[in-house]
């Protein structure tokens, strides 16, 4: 038997994580399981280095998290709070998005984790790789990666009801 009580929906706020998120949720109701949404934010003294004024850096790495906050909580409504007990999350890395999404797994023990794919090209793949392939390399747990748009297996509950009928 397959349990999910944790699972973790990485997101970037692309439309590829808009579709995880989607799958997310159904997993984690079918599951009655705890939704996690984590997103990593992107460390402004590791991006710009040392030798920057670093009196202005905190307040400006403050913006960016707290931006990224009220993303989130956009992102996540009321059913998502009760129905899900969904967990709006912001890392900042000091390493990699993907070193921050294997390690929030570890540390809260998830079951699975549910992410998009931007499905680059292939020079940009070679060059840069992929947050997602990374993860699914690393990850303690199953990773459901989630290309947009693709076949889309969940669909809306009326749907299924009248297929059934």
């Amino acid at each position: 038997m397959i349990l999910l009580k944790n699972i973790l929906v990485a997101t970037d706020f692309s439309d590829a994580s808009e579709a995880a998120l989607t799958y997310g949720r159904d997993l984690a109701r079918s599951f009655d399981g705890t939704l996690h949404v984590l997103h990593v934010a992107e460390n402004i003294l590791a991006r710009l280095g040392t030798d920057t004024y670093l009196t202005v850096l905190p307040d400006l790495q403050r913006d960016v998290e707290e931006a990224a906050r009220q993303r989130l909580e956009a992102l996540l409504g009321d059913e998502d709070r009760t129905m899900h007990h969904a967990k709006p999350v912001i890392r900042t890395s000091s390493a990699t998005t993907a070193a921050a999404i294997v390690g929030y797994a570890k540390e809260e023990r998830i079951d699975l984790i549910v992410m998009g794919t931007h499905g680059r090209g292939a020079v940009a793949h070679f060059l840069t790789g992929s947050v997602a392939e990374r993860v699914v390399r690393t990850a303690p747990c199953p990773v459901l990666t989630v290309r947009h748009p693709e076949h889309e297996f969940v669909v809306p509950d009326a749907l299924v009801a009248v297929t059934r009928a």
